[in-house]
C-alpha cells in the first residue's frame, strides 16, 4: 500500500482569520443555488444525514462524519439528494490567512488528494463538539467572541492536519469503535440515572454530550437493544416501583412526580402495561 506524504507543520503559522459560521439542513428551496467558487477558504461538516457536492465537476457522496475542505477558487456546489432518508445538516466554518508548510498560502492539503476527509470515533465526536461550541458561542454574542471562535477554528484546522499526517492503516487489535460506542451508551445510562427525575428528551442527552441525537439513538440501540427513551421509561418505572414495596406513603401523583411525571394518568398507564398492575396495587399493606 503506498504511503500516504506526511506534512511539516509549525503550530506557529497556525493563525488563521475567522470570517462566518452557518448551520443548515439541505431540503428543497435551501439548496445552494449556483456552481461557485470564492477567494476564501471553508470547511463543511456533515452534523447528520447524507447529501451530495459537486466539486470541480465530480459528484461526491457524503454522510454524517464527512468534511468537505474547499480551497480558494475550486467551484463547489451542495446538490440535494432526494434518495437520502435524513438530509444533511452542515456546519460551514469560512477563514483566509493560514500557511501550513509546504503548501501555498491559503491552502488547506487535501485527503489522499481528494476533497472529503471521511471520520469516526473520537475524531468525528472531537469535530461535532467543536461545531457546537462554535454555534453556542455565536449566539451568545458575548465580549470576546471574535477570539473564541478563531481558537476553536484552529482546534478544528489542527485536528484536521494531525489526522492527515497519520498512517492511514491503525495498529493490529486496535479497537477504538467498540470501545467509543460502548462509552456512548455507558454515558447515556449514567445521564439517565443521575437525572431521570427531571424533564429530559433526547435532544437534551445529545446536546450534553455534544453528539448528534440521531447518532445516540443509534449507537445506544446497538450497544443496549433499546432507544434511550425506552431505557428513560424503564428506569422511571422501576424507581416508582421500588417506592411503592417500600412504603412511600404519597400519593400516585406524587409518586409519578418523584421520577419525572406530571401526568399521574401516563405515569399509571405505563406503569400497568409494564407489570400487568397499577401502580396503587404494589404498596405493601401497613
Amino acid at each position: 500500500m503506498e504511503e500516504r506524504k506526511t506534512m511539516n507543520i509549525s503550530i506557529d503559522e497556525m493563525d488563521p482569520t475567522f470570517l462566518f459560521i452557518w448551520k443548515g439542513t439541505r431540503h428543497k428551496g435551501n439548496e445552494e443555488p449556483e456552481y461557485r467558487s470564492h477567494d476564501f477558504l471553508e470547511v463543511a461538516y456533515i452534523l447528520s444525514g447524507e447529501g451530495k457536492y459537486r466539486i470541480d465537476d465530480k459528484i461526491y457522496a457524503v454522510k454524517e462524519g464527512d468534511l468537505i475542505i474547499i480551497n480558494p477558487g475550486v467551484k463547489h456546489q451542495a446538490l440535494l439528494c432526494p434518495e437520502a432518508e435524513t438530509p444533511a445538516t452542515e456546519f460551514f466554518v469560512g477563514f483566509s490567512n493560514i500557511r501550513i508548510s509546504g503548501c501555498p498560502d491559503n491552502f488547506m492539503p487535501l485527503p489522499e488528494g481528494k476533497h472529503i476527509l471521511h471520520t469516526t470515533g473520537e475524531l468525528s465526536q472531537r469535530l461535532f463538539k467543536i461545531c457546537a461550541s462554535m454555534e453556542a458561542e455565536n449566539a451568545v454574542r458575548r465580549q470576546g467572541r471574535y477570539f473564541m471562535l478563531k481558537s476553536y477554528l484552529v482546534q478544528l484546522l489542527l485536528l484536521v492536519i494531525r489526522e492527515q499526517c497519520e498512517p492511514m492503516e491503525r495498529p493490529k487489535g486496535y479497537a477504538f469503535e467498540s470501545a467509543g460506542k460502548k462509552y456512548v451508551a455507558e454515558q447515556v445510562i449514567n445521564y439517565i440515572e443521575d437525572h431521570y427525575s427531571e424533564k429530559i428528551s433526547l435532544d437534551q442527552i445529545a446536546e450534553n454530550m455534544y453528539l448528534s441525537p440521531f447518532y445516540i439513538s443509534r449507537i445506544f440501540k446497538g450497544e443496549t437493544g433499546n432507544t434511550p427513551i425506552r431505557h428513560l421509561i424503564n428506569i422511571r418505572l422501576e424507581k416508582a416501583k421500588r417506592l411503592l414495596e417500600n412504603g412511600y406513603q404519597g400519593s400516585i401523583q406524587e409518586v409519578a412526580a418523584l421520577v419525572g411525571y406530571d401526568d399521574a394518568y401516563h405515569f399509571s398507564k405505563l406503569f400497568k402495561k409494564k407489570y400487568g398492575i397499577s401502580p396503587s396495587q404494589v404498596r405493601k399493606n401497613p
